[in-house]
């Protein structure tokens, strides 16, 4: 016999998943992998721009010719604009962060709407290009927030592997985990900021990116973008 009490057990419990999890489709589907069983990777990159990391990023990813998608957050972009013009002039996905990079599942539908509305217009006024993606802070988000991304165009993405760059392990385990954890389609999560600090050390992640590129490669992947 189902209960009242295991009813509000099982709501409660959906709700949570939906919250907390970054690619629950409770609160709306997030793309939480590639749409392909290929040997294919897409690198995406979340808290910047960053003065120190975001440079050295996109010179290794010129210098392999390889495909990324930055999921910028708005304070970062105000404070170096050049740099996320930078991001979108040489070809890679441009991403909506928000603005303040807060938690979102515990903001209500207004703050969500203008955190993430103003994360858009800064991408615009310093890239020139509205951005097509969306990816919640820390993946965590309410009934409201993919809403919100959708009225302004942009998909939700989730991802496949986290690898605990932004805790600094050392660039060693940065690719260590990156490499022994990605399997075809993996939508691999970085950071080349961060979200709380504009002044932040992601240089690690910089610094571990050749090595995932090259040994990847070894592996047989490829890199592919985003699906719009």
């Amino acid at each position: 016999m189902i209960t009242p009490l295991i009813v509000a057990f099982a709501a409660a419990g959906a709700a949570a998943h939906g919250a907390y999890h970054r690619n629950s489709p409770v609160f709306g589907s997030a793309l939480a992998r590639l749409p392909t069983s290929a040997k294919r990777v897409a690198l995406t990159f979340d808290d910047g721009p960053n003065a120190e990391a975001t440079p050295r990023v996109l010179d290794v990813l010129a210098a392999e010719g390889v495909p990324a998608t930055f999921f910028l957050l708005g304070r970062h972009v105000d404070r170096w604009p050049q740099l996320a013009r930078r991001v979108a002039s040489d070809g890679h996905g441009v991403g909506n962060h928000g603005w303040h990079h807060r938690k979102l599942h515990l903001r209500s539908p207004g703050y969500v709407r203008r955190d993430l509305q103003m994360g858009t217009d800064a991408i615009e006024r310093a890239c020139g290009v509205r951005p097509i993606f969306f990816r919640a802070p820390h993946g965590f988000r309410s009934p409201w927030v993919s809403a919100a991304a959708r009225r302004l165009g942009q998909r939700t993405i989730g991802w496949t592997l986290g690898v605990w760059d932004s805790d600094r392990p050392g660039a060693d385990a940065i690719a260590r985990r990156a490499i022994d954890g990605c399997r075809p389609g993996t939508i691999l999560l970085l950071h080349d900021g961060d979200g709380y600090d504009p002044l932040g050390d992601r240089t690690q992640t910089a610094a571990a990116l050749p090595a995932i590129i090259r040994d990847l490669r070894a592996r047989g992947y490829e890199f592919a973008r985003l699906p719009a």
